[in-house]
């Protein structure tokens, strides 16, 4: 949908040559004899709640999407739903989802996808993009994605569609501050933007005190009209409480009164979604006496197949005309720990009363849903994103990359081409600890227990060179088990990367080395049972040798790590390696 021209190509080379890293690295090069060849991964996925909770006729699992899947949004076109995600400085930004019966999920990739209109190049892995909201306009047959962009300079932005299948439009940056915002269109043609903001100058009355403003928005132009907007929310439900983190609103019209839906405490373990009523969009709205509506605070931190952090919701209307939300969860581990990261789940809703009221979002989750009447479930087959325990395997064969694959500050292409012996890796000069581009194809970590095997063709040249496996949280938390060179030896490495030192630089430990002949291929493997992770290797195919021992996944985690992402398992090379060798 995009039009490009020579004045954009000239943009697209300017822009570039301002980052630090060179053009020609950001491109495909022509095939090297150290570049790195994968050519196969198998990911398999072994939760042991899934084996003990196996499906019934009718039943489907929560979450819908399992892995780094936060903040999701939701609308409807007649039978047609999709629904987006966060993605940070993951690319492309915003992936979005397709189905016809909330079940059942196709991936389409990612709304913001062009690389020279959404541009995460120099960002921390949770920053870029996140919180957006995506909303169809009857009125004028039009879907609207806004969302908060933290690079580049964008801020709030929105991008439309008539046919989300067939793409989006380039970004219309937005005139409001603040973050997580969302569009209603009312049945009267009006539009109105709402969203996260600080409190007016000098009016903060203490640490997470934030409010909701709306404006009215200019459909024909595209922007919020100067001097409409107003505060909705201050502080939360009730402020003599000090609520933290109003955010993440949304506005539904039922029955002729409008409903807005907010996320409340913080998406920590004080996490919560509360309700506002008005008989008008711009308020006053008035807290049901009923809040919060969703949240799992309230329970045991030992209960079984623990559900945590449930907020950050929005509403549709499933095919059997009752009301479901999609929101964030986590599922920790033993050590509750946050590896997984946020992702996305469902619940039935109950409106029948005055307010909606998630069903079963009150008490401890379980792990499955009975489906909408007449679905069959079919995830896994026929194209439909899996869940559950599920195994996929990738062998690069395919002429379209499977979406789950995604690169980071920078598009996959940059670095990749699918051979007929393999995907090749051209490696950057960035290592996996820069806020730059890294040549790393990455996939999430769905599973607590899991292991994801690839096969490697590979003979660096240098000591700078290196090419194999990471686990990976950010750019100061992750593991580097790869192949690498020590005069004339090659050596496999795994090394830790954790958080700055009081310099502000990484902590960087190598666990184990091990010589190695690169005789043929070799198979490297990351595996986890909860927070115990191990790195080993086979050439022979069969006989793994675990290098390093058992390592603890707590710098995988939200909560030891920071940010907002879950850890990701990548295909990993570069031409840029620091890990030093000793004699």
């Amino acid at each position: 949908m995009r039009k490009k021209n020579t004045l954009l190509a000239m943009v697209f080379l300017s822009l570039f040559a301002m980052v630090s890293f060179t053009i020609s690295e950001y491109s495909t090069h022509p095939p090297k004899k150290n570049v790195p060849i994968f050519t196969k991964v198998i990911y398999e996925g072994n939760d042991q709640v899934y084996n003990d909770y196996p499906l019934e006729e009718g039943e489907f699992y929560n979450p819908i999407l399992q892995g780094c899947y936060p903040d999701p949004a939701i609308t409807r076109k007649g039978d047609d739903y999709y629904m987006v995600c966060s993605s940070f400085a993951m690319f492309p930004g915003v992936p979005i989802f397709h189905s016809k019966d909330l079940v059942n999920w196709t991936d389409l990739g990612g709304v913001l996808d062009d690389i020279t209109e959404f541009n995460p190049h120099d960002t921390g892995i949770s920053q870029g993009v996140y919180a957006p909201g995506i909303t169809y306009n009857p009125n004028n047959d039009t879907f609207y994605m806004i969302v908060t962009a933290f690079s580049g300079g964008l801020g709030n932005i929105i991008v439309k569609t008539k046919d989300p299948m067939k793409g989006w439009g380039s970004p219309k940056k937005l005139d409001f501050g603040g973050i997580d915002p969302s569009i209603f269109f009312d049945d009267d043609g009006k539009a109105y933007v709402v969203h996260n903001d600080a409190p007016d100058k000098g009016k903060e009355l203490y640490n997470g005190h934030r409010v909701i403003k709306i404006w009215e928005y200019d459909i024909e132009n595209d922007q919020v009209i100067a001097g409409t907007d107003e505060i909705i929310v201050d502080g939360g439900v009730d402020i003599t409480e000090k609520p933290i983190w109003i955010e993440a609103p949304h506005i539904y019209k039922k029955d002729g009164s409008y409903y807005l839906m907010c996320a409340e405490g913080g998406t920590g373990d004080w996490h919560s979604e509360v309700i506002f009523k008005s008989d008008s969009p711009k308020g006053p709205y008035i807290p049901a006496p009923s809040n919060p509506i969703l949240t799992q605070r309230y329970f045991p931190k030992d209960r079984e197949n623990m559900v945590d952090w449930a907020g950050h919701a929005d509403l549709v209307k499933g095919p059997d005309d009752q009301y479901y939300g999609v929101f964030l969860a986590i599922r920790p581990n033993e050590e509750n720990r946050v590896n997984t990261g946020r992702e996305t789940f469902i619940l039935p809703v109950d409106w029948s009363g005055e307010y909606p009221v998630f069903k079963n979002g009150l008490v401890p989750m379980e792990p499955k849903l009975k489906m909408p009447q007449g679905v069959t479930n079919k995830t896994g087959q026929d194209g439909f994103i899996p869940n559950g325990n599920f195994t996929f395997e990738e062998n690069f064969s395919s002429d379209n990359l499977d979406y789950r694959w995604i690169g980071l500050r920078g598009t996959r292409e940059a670095f990749i081409k699918q051979t007929k012996k393999g995907l090749e890796i051209t490696p950057f000069s960035t290592n996996i600890k820069e806020r730059k581009p890294t040549s790393t194809l990455f996939h999430r970590q769905q599973h607590r227990t899991f292991s994801f095997t690839t096969t490697l063709e590979y003979e660096p040249k240098s000591e700078k060179d290196m090419a194999g496996v990471t686990a990976y949280q950010n750019e100061n938390s992750n593991y580097v088990f790869g192949i690498t060179k020590k005069g004339k030896e090659n050596y496999l490495v795994l090394q830790k990367n954790s958080k700055p030192n009081w310099r502000g630089e990484t902590v960087s430990e190598i666990i184990a080395t091990e010589p190695i002949d690169l005789n043929g291929p070799i198979d490297l493997k990351i595996s986890a049972e909860g927070d115990e992770y191990q790195f080993s290797y086979a050439v022979d195919g069969s006989d793994f040798k675990t290098v390093g021992g058992t390592v603890s996944g707590d710098i995988l985690s939200t909560d030891v790590a920071g940010g907002f992402t879950g850890a990701l398992l990548g295909l990993y090379a570069t031409s840029g390696n620091d890990i030093i060798l000793e004699d």
